[in-house]
């Protein structure tokens, strides 16, 4: 019975996520999504300082 219980409390079908993982996860997601973004905009400044292609 508790399964059950605790099957009921994940986030949509077919996810092992809790709502406060899942936020969790996105949060930790987000964050390096703009850590990469940002990362790839200075690479390109750099690289246009370097080599402009247009």
């Amino acid at each position: 019975m508790n399964d059950l219980r605790e099957r009921d409390e994940r986030m949509g079908m077919g996810t092992y996520l809790t709502p406060e993982e899942a936020k969790e996860f996105h949060k930790l997601f987000v964050m390096s999504f703009l850590v990469f973004t940002a990362i790839a905009v200075v690479a390109h400044i750099l690289v246009w300082m370097w080599r402009p292609w247009l």
